[in-house]
């Protein structure tokens, strides 16, 4: 296993459970079971938590703390989800995919989130950075924080497409370096391998960024029980965000089937010029083969059979018919 990979192996299931207040303070670190009490205390604030592949007896606990709908913790603890969110009485969820580069190859995880007026719950699975530096971020400006849970799942969700900029930047890079390779002539079947590869994750990648849209486009419109005003225009802001890395996508891909349909006419051109030059060698051997077969013939009235020069004068007609050959088909790049 790789360093990020142990990491994510040894991560805790629990992150973090922390109250924050109604002005964007944070006030404790709480744990799991006193959640329900402390929003008791402190109706306007409202917890964010932070899971990393829990177990169902943790989900079940959070289920009971915030109501959550019994469809939904199946959802979320079942990490074959599609992009979805997903609406359950004055609550969303929201399944999102997630993706890093480990071992210059693309990992694809996911988050599912759940979205309350009180409750923040993220959960991890798979290849996913933490969201702490998100967390941070937010903690940093209790002024924007004291937008509430909404304007935390613009910054979970801003921090997702975000890291999608680093791969692509990453399949950038991939795809010149296969460039490269074909136009300097290196016609390795390892080529043709990657550059399926880096199409296969290109289509993964566009096949996670297509729905994000629509969930961006519906939280810029939609739920205003939940989504604030003030915060719609971040989300817009991430859907622009996700097309834009949804275009790039697209367009590399198109350069990835002009590569592959390149390095197919370059095979062919080198073929065709193999074949060329054994064509011109055969050509170029053909007539001292066709003279030599001649005089191997058992005729007496050969020409120059009983002449005193005949075999000098034979043998440098040939070399003069062969260079004559080599000429004209170097001319022609047949040689």
């Amino acid at each position: 296993m790789s360093p990020s990979e142990v990491a994510i192996a040894n991560a805790p299931m629990l992150v973090n459970c922390v109250l924050y207040s109604n002005d964007g303070r944070k006030l404790r670190d709480i744990s799991v079971d006193e959640i329900g009490t402390t929003l008791a205390d402190n109706p306007q604030g409202f917890v964010w938590v932070g899971l990393h592949e829990p177990d169902e007896a943790l989900l079940d606990r959070l289920q009971e703390q915030f109501g959550l709908h019994e469809l939904a913790i199946e959802d979320a603890h079942v990490a074959h989800q599609r992009t979805k969110i997903e609406v359950y009485g004055d609550s969303l969820f929201i399944a999102v995919h997630t993706a890093q580069n480990v071992d210059n190859r693309i990992v694809f995880g996911e988050t599912h989130i759940f979205v309350g007026r009180h409750y923040l719950v993220s959960i991890r699975h798979g290849a996913s950075l933490s969201y702490a530096t998100a967390r941070r971020n937010c903690e940093s400006s209790p002024e924007l924080l004291a937008l509430g849970t909404s304007y935390a799942l613009y910054a979970v969700l801003d921090f997702i497409i975000d890291n999608y900029m680093p791969i692509v930047s990453n399949f950038q890079t991939r795809l010149h370096e296969l460039e490269h390779a074909i136009l300097g002539g290196e016609f390795r079947q390892e080529t043709i391998v990657q550059l399926y590869e880096l199409k296969k994750e290109l289509v993964e990648l566009q096949l996670t960024m297509t729905p994000l849209q629509d969930i961006m486009s519906q939280l810029v419109r939609l739920y205003p029980g939940l989504i604030r005003d003030e915060v719609r225009p971040y989300f817009r802001d991430v859907g622009d965000h996700a097309a834009r890395i949804n275009e790039i996508a697209g367009t590399i891909r198109e350069m990835l089937t002009t590569a592959m349909d390149v390095n197919l006419a370059l095979v062919g051109v080198a073929q065709n010029n193999v074949f060329k030059k054994i064509a011109g060698w055969g050509l170029l051997l053909t007539a001292p083969t066709m003279i030599a077969s001649w005089y191997g013939m058992n005729f007496h009235d050969m020409p120059e059979l009983i002449a005193s020069h005949g075999y000098p004068t034979v043998f440098a007609g040939t070399i003069s018919i062969c260079v004559i050959l080599y000429i004209l088909l170097r001319r022609t790049d047949w040689l």
